[in-house]
């Protein structure tokens, strides 16, 4: 959300405080349900309950969806969907912990783009990396934060790649906002 008056916006939280809390909730995970955190798998089975809804013989035959309904499983039954309703109610509760809400929808964005413009891109970017997070058998959150913790060597070998990709494209983005 983007602010409408010249004031400066509040501060966002401490780096290294919200940098250790979140390492204790990954501490937590670990302790609690034997693995790590990641989001990618929610969409996945939203995304699979609503196909078992809609054609549930073609989703239980699918080699790769078969297994998220196997045994008349509800796919939404994980905790990884409950996770990311919580990050989503946490995000908010941290904008408003922070001064930072606000009511007014805007769209954050630089002088030499538009709304329009922004917002396609930003929906094409959470699909391709939607995408590339199943491929990768994990998203930033599950390579990077789990796969890191557990120094596994595929997981920091995609961090260094999403690293070397963000500092390749920077130049390219950071125009749109000057």
């Amino acid at each position: 959300m983007g602010s409408t008056t010249n004031a400066e916006p509040a501060p966002y939280w401490n780096p290294y405080a919200a940098g250790f809390a979140l390492g204790l909730v990954l501490l937590a995970t670990y302790v609690l349900f034997g693995w790590g955190l990641g989001s990618s798998s929610a969409p996945t089975r939203l995304a699979v309950a609503a196909m078992d809804v809609v054609a549930p013989a073609y989703t239980e035959a699918h080699g790769y969806w078969g297994a998220y309904v196997a045994g008349g499983e509800n796919p939404l039954q994980d905790w990884m969907v409950f996770e990311v309703i919580g990050v989503f109610f946490g995000g908010i509760v941290g904008a408003y912990s922070s001064g930072r809400m606000q009511m007014s929808p805007a769209v954050d964005k630089g002088p030499r783009i538009g709304s329009g413009t922004r917002l396609t891109a930003a929906f094409a970017g959470g699909i391709i990396l939607g995408f590339a997070a199943r491929l990768a058998r994990g998203c930033t959150s599950g390579q990077a934060l789990t796969g890191g913790a557990v120094l596994a060597v595929g997981s920091w070998a995609f961090m260094l790649a999403v690293f070397a990709g963000a500092y390749a494209t920077a130049p390219f983005i950071r125009r749109l906002w000057r």
